[in-house]
């Protein structure tokens, strides 16, 4: 299979990094399609930890790494990210589309301003995602082909105008974006990036021509898509595998497979409906246990117990054919692990996820016997092989590989996804 995308299934933080990371390898090409850099994703090698936001995770594996035009890029970041990835000897093999979009200071002002002034918080990560965005489908966004020609003062001094003024008289802050300053650090920003800058989409269709094994790595999860996630506690980009075709420029025929990364309990960060949260000393334990804190912005992650709800609505969404799961190590030491696998919804028993009235329903679970040592002398032990087999007869979806430590080796491949 030639091209397959890796979605998250969740509110995010799967350990979709891991996964790409691993699958990479037998890869040709790695696609980062939405988001920006409120994406986190942390790949463990020898002990060393590396954070990406907006280079995909394949970039370790030294193959092409492409960042299409779904993606909004903040410049000052991904420069950062190409000098750290240069300091550990690793230089970016990339291609970015000129038809991404750029975040500019005046997104970072009007995502924190707006934030602050909600009565109740969205949780947003305050990196100007929202705002890019916005600018984007209102139709007076500045493209990665304007900034590496060098023609983008005019289009940035009336967006910079407009900003200004909202941020004074609509928000009501003092905060105000000055714009040659904007201009002398955005045309240095532009000499360092420019000879990134090209057609990611015809590059993307050549490979697949060629037959070369493209990935496509999604950010975020299925339920913090902007269509369908718990709207409005949602990111701004389509998370799910569609926004693959759109962000990537490639149409749907040309996917060939979607595995989902579900991590082996779940986790939220920020606000936003959450039906197997805990909110006591096992909720702890598993924070605790995952170092369950945003990779972006430190932030404690609501912890609860599996939902396998959720997992079934994004194979439905994502169109989902197979399964990764993570952090199973997390789970060991505990006498019971429990699974959410419908929901009391008033008077109903209902196996699939109203997003719309996901805080009214109430989990029904199935505890299972827990373990505590995951391995033994045949491999994954006998309970952890049951929690494993609970959840592919629940989902219907086979479980391709578990991850059970950071590390990069921590992997157990049962089925490659290129097969």
């Amino acid at each position: 299979m030639p091209s397959v995308i890796i979605v998250g299934t969740q509110w995010g933080d799967e350990g979709k990094g891991k996964v790409v990371d691993h699958c990479a390898q037998d890869a040709s090409y790695v696609v980062r399609y939405q988001g920006g850099a409120n994406a986190g994703h942390t790949i463990v090698v020898n002990g060393k930890s590396l954070r990406l936001q907006l280079i995909p995770s394949g970039v370790l594996t030294g193959k092409r790494v492409l960042i299409g035009a779904g993606v909004v890029i903040d410049p000052k970041i991904l420069i950062d990210e190409i000098d750290r990835l240069e300091s550990l000897g690793v230089r970016a093999n990339l291609l970015i589309s000129g038809k991404a979009h750029i975040t500019l200071p005046y997104h970072h002002l009007l995502d924190s301003s707006l934030e602050q002034s909600r009565s109740r918080k969205i949780g947003t990560t305050k990196r100007g995602i929202g705002p890019t965005y916005t600018d984007k489908t209102s139709r007076h966004g500045l493209q990665m082909t304007e900034l590496a020609a060098g023609n983008f003062e005019e289009k940035v001094k009336r967006n910079i105008d407009v900003a200004n003024k909202m941020l004074r008289h609509i928000i009501e802050v003092d905060d105000q974006v000055n714009l040659d300053e904007v201009v002398q650090t955005y045309t240095k920003y532009a000499s360092r990036l420019k000879e990134y800058v090209g057609d990611v989409s015809t590059a993307i269709s050549s490979a697949l021509e060629n037959g070369e094994r493209v990935l496509f790595e999604g950010a975020q999860g299925t339920m913090l898509d902007i269509d369908h996630g718990t709207y409005p506690f949602v990111t701004s980009s389509s998370a799910s595998a569609g926004g693959a075709c759109t962000g990537a420029g490639i149409g749907p025929t040309m996917i060939d497979s979607v595995m989902g990364v579900c991590k082996a309990y779940t986790t939220r960060v920020g606000e936003g409906p959450f039906p197997t949260e805990l909110h006591d000393e096992t909720g702890d334990r598993l924070r605790d246990a995952g170092g369950e804190y945003g990779a972006v912005t430190g932030r404690p992650r609501r912890c609860g117990w599996l939902d396998l709800n959720i997992i079934r609505y994004a194979k439905r969404i994502n169109g989902l054919t197979s399964l990764a799961i993570t952090k199973l190590d997390v789970l060991t030491g505990f006498d019971k692990v429990r699974v959410g696998v419908s929901y009391r919804l008033g008077n109903q028993i209902i196996r699939d996820t109203p997003v719309h009235d996901l805080e009214n329903c109430v989990p029904i679970y199935v505890d299972l016997d827990g373990w505590s040592d995951l391995f033994d002398s045949d491999g994954l032990c006998t309970n952890a092989e049951a929690y494993v087999g609970m959840i592919e007869r629940e989902t219907g979806l086979p479980v391709s590989y578990i991850s059970y430590g950071p590390e990069r080796d921590e992997m157990i491949c049962r089925r490659s996804v290129w097969s």
